[in-house]
């Protein structure tokens, strides 16, 4: 298994970063887009975040454009639209691919360390068959603000479906479990 805190990460400002620099932390890391239906969540990220980064958690998002090209946005853009639109102050990194053959190699690790979700990933994919999207299967990230929770062991504790919003009492106990070890 991949040790996730050695993957080198650049955030959005290109400042370089590695979930190393988050040790002892509980992390929940989303990949997220500023042209999804999803993209609301950001408000609950954002909430989640500042509810709990005193207790030793962060919220790290990762944008990408692999999903109905809902990520256009440069990486200035991301940070300019994320930050007048719903206040984000989590940390942000560059933009990068969560699936397929350029997938960068954090996903890569978190999916093959979780390679299911918890909540209504079935239905979620049904409902994007339907309107004329090829959802991906297991063990690819199925969508936009998917979210993979690491507890302070560094180690992948939950994944959730895109669907799940970040007051989802299931996320919340997770989180707070993680919080509490």
């Amino acid at each position: 298994m991949t040790d996730l805190a050695a993957i080198p990460l650049t955030r959005i400002n290109g400042q370089s970063d590695s979930l190393a620099n988050h040790a002892g932390k509980v992390l929940l890391v989303v990949n997220v887009a500023s042209k999804c239906g999803l993209t609301p969540q950001y408000e609950g990220l954002e909430q989640l975040y500042q509810a709990n980064k005193d207790r030793g958690f962060e919220i790290l998002g990762f944008p990408a454009n692999d999903f109905g090209a809902q990520e256009p946005g440069s990486n200035e853009e991301i940070t300019e639209f994320c930050k007048v639109n719903y206040g984000v102050s989590f940390p942000l990194f560059t933009k990068a691919d969560v699936t397929g053959p350029a997938k960068q190699p954090l996903y890569a690790a978190l999916t093959a360390a979780w390679p299911t979700k918890t909540g209504p990933a079935e239905e979620f994919r049904e409902m994007l068959k339907s309107r004329g999207r090829t959802p991906t299967e297991d063990p690819d990230v199925l969508w936009n603000f998917e979210k993979f929770l690491i507890g302070r062991d560094g180690k992948v504790a939950a994944r959730f479906a895109p669907g799940i919003a970040p007051n989802d009492p299931a996320l919340i106990a997770a989180v707070e479990a993680e919080l509490a070890k």
